[in-house]
């Protein structure tokens, strides 16, 4: 099963809400994650896209991109901030697109690898149907190791 596929059936099972959104991961690759959304469903009372929607589909980039760039048998992201920055009104559906250089991979997997945890600032775009952008965030996510279970 490829990556996208799995982050496809996670997101149904984890976080529901941006599911039925109609939210999906359309490409991933280490270092790479892209997600849509439709605009139907997912409208506001002036006819273009909800803000909230909007907002979901930058923000589970941060899930997204450490599928295929992080060992998540050891590890899990959490996010821990995210800005975002409305530019102009999205009145289609949306693509979002985030990056992050092999160097910023390789630092924050040692770094959770030493110390348990490791902090990444993750950049999004968020593009209509022809391309303009319509919205950009800065996240702050951290990846985590698992806690063992504690055996009684």
């Amino acid at each position: 099963m490829s990556h996208t596929e799995m982050f496809n059936q996670a997101l149904a099972a984890l976080i529901p809400q941006a599911h039925r959104m109609g939210i999906t991961a359309v490409e991933l690759a280490p270092g790479r994650a892209v997600c849509a959304v439709p605009i139907e469903g997912n409208g506001n009372h002036f006819g273009t896209m909800y803000a909230g929607v909007l907002f979901t589909v930058a923000e589970v980039l941060g899930g997204a991109i450490c599928l295929p760039s992080f060992d998540l048998a050891k590890f899990y992201p959490v996010v821990k901030d995210v800005k975002i920055d409305f530019r102009k009104p999205a009145r289609t559906g949306i693509r979002s697109t985030a990056t992050l250089d092999a160097e910023t991979i390789a630092r924050v997997a040692a770094e959770a690898e030493e110390l348990g945890k490791s902090t990444f600032l993750l950049e999004a775009e968020l593009t209509d149907a022809d391309g303009v952008v319509v919205a950009t965030t800065v996240g702050t996510y951290q990846l985590r190791a698992h806690v063992p279970a504690i055996r009684t």
